[in-house]
């Protein structure tokens, strides 16, 4: 509950920024405007994103006898869950990764890569599964389409706000109340803060989804357990990915060691240290200890 609150606060946010930036633009014809555009992208995130998401990463669809290990253990979770049976795809990449896209659990599908499959344990494979499971009973992957769309139309909408700025002046002050200071503030500072945001809103799903993921799956161990191998095999196995789609994966398949400070603002993924940690203290109080 208190990842879903934080969640739709951050999407408002979002939002508001969007119709912030447009106000700052032009008045209230501009926040009129930045909303029927937050919008606008909203509805294309919710019909496309999931064949932007395959496209991008390469990924290609793999029948029952293709793939039998990785059938049968969706299979499994979707019946013990109650949720349809998505679509399967295999990404060609030897790093060990997944992720689910899809705007309902009616059309949704789960892409995981050759490394993945060749490296993980039944139970791992299971607890990777379940978590990309949750992300689609969640529609976390519809939520974050949404978060990605709004915060790049802020980054487009602030790039032709500066180079109005510079070129056009600042407009008319009754139309810009804050002029072409206020444009130039406005225009650097909100897609930094639709950015952190955005970022907010995946690792908050992330933890949802493990914790879901490990309910599905009966025992949180497994998914731990593939985490550590995860964590280790994406910063040495690299990966060719759209940068833009990194938030989808289960681990970040770009990064190196993680980063402490600052930069923990701008992660799309919270850290696996943390989220194993919360996965054996799930354990604990289940019971599942191993």
């Amino acid at each position: 509950m208190k990842n879903n609150m934080k969640t739709a606060l951050l999407l408002g946010s979002l939002a508001g920024l969007m119709v912030f930036l447009g106000s700052m633009l032009g008045g209230r014809s501009g926040a009129l405007l930045g909303l029927i555009f937050a919008a606008v992208m909203n509805l294309g995130s919710y019909w496309f994103s999931d064949k932007i998401a395959l496209k991008m990463s390469k990924a290609r669809p793999v029948s029952r006898t293709e793939a039998p290990q990785l059938y049968e253990a969706v299979y499994r979770l979707t019946q013990k869950a109650g949720m349809p049976m998505p679509s399967l795809h295999l990404i060609p990449s030897e790093q060990p990764n997944a992720f689910a896209t899809g705007r309902s659990p009616s059309h949704a599908a789960v892409a995981v890569t050759e490394g993945l499959l060749h490296l993980l344990s039944p139970e791992e494979l299971e607890g990777v599964l379940a978590h990309e499971l949750a992300h689609v009973r969640n529609r976390d992957i519809l939520i974050a389409s949404v978060a990605a769309t709004i915060a790049g139309a802020i980054s487009f909408v602030a790039t032709m706000a500066r180079w109005g700025a510079m070129f056009g002046g600042g407009g008319n002050d009754r139309d810009n109340p804050g002029g072409i200071v206020g444009v130039l503030v406005a225009s650097m500072v909100a897609p930094i803060a639709a950015v952190i945001m955005q970022m907010a809103v995946s690792r908050s799903r992330e933890y949802q989804a493990d914790a879901l993921g490990a309910e599905i799956a009966g025992r949180p161990q497994g998914l731990a357990s593939a985490l550590r191998k995860l964590e280790l095999m994406s910063q040495k196995v690299p990966m060719a990915v759209n940068p833009s789609a990194a938030p989808m994966f289960i681990v970040n398949p770009l990064r190196g060691p993680w980063a402490r400070g600052a930069s923990r603002m701008f992660s799309t993924h919270p850290p696996t240290e943390e989220r194993i940690r919360r996965l054996e203290a799930i354990g604990a109080r289940t019971g599942y200890l191993s």
